[in-house]
């Protein structure tokens, strides 16, 4: 790609103008820049539309939809927990009649106890839920960091070689 221009770099990316360069192109930007001449990297990075916001913006719509993820997972443990709640007090006014068998009072004992269960079941189940969501916000903030290290990467690389031509 070392004696391609600006337009050859569009084409190859699909995009008509640097505005138009997308999240999802944005790495195959990154990947082609050692190929290019240093002269064209340079002119392109300072093209390059604001990529601190484009970052952000990532960070930031990861984030939006973990904190919308996370209230749904709430309302919903929630709503689990007062019907299991409701069962509890259930039985808990069952057990407490005094017209009941032995055998009645068991049944209702492991009733209670299924349902407490089912309850610890549920917690483990969205501490879980709530580990994996947390390594996908910092996966998407490893992803933006790595990306602006490639972009910085990519600008200080072409300053190096700049630097090394004028030695020489």
């Amino acid at each position: 790609m070392g004696d391609v221009n600006e337009s050859v770099v569009k084409r190859k990316l699909a995009i008509p103008n640097w505005r138009n360069l997308s999240k999802d192109k944005v790495l195959k930007f990154a990947a082609a820049m050692p190929e290019m001449a240093t002269e064209l990297r340079l002119e392109l990075i300072e093209q390059f539309p604001a990529f601190k916001d484009l970052s952000k913006a990532d960070i930031d719509a990861v984030t939006e939809a973990h904190k919308s993820t996370l209230a749904a997972n709430e309302n919903s443990q929630n709503h689990f927990y007062r019907a299991s709640q409701d069962q509890r007090d259930a039985l808990q006014a069952d057990l407490s009649r005094d017209d009941l068998s032995w055998a009645q009072r068991e049944a209702l004992h492991d009733r209670l106890d299924r349902n407490v269960g089912r309850v610890s079941e549920k917690d483990s189940e969205n501490k879980q839920f709530l580990g994996a969501g947390m390594k996908l916000v910092v996966a998407a903030g490893a992803v933006a960091l790595w990306a602006s290290v490639v972009f910085v990467g990519g600008k200080i690389a072409g300053a190096g070689e700049d630097r090394s031509e004028e030695s020489q």
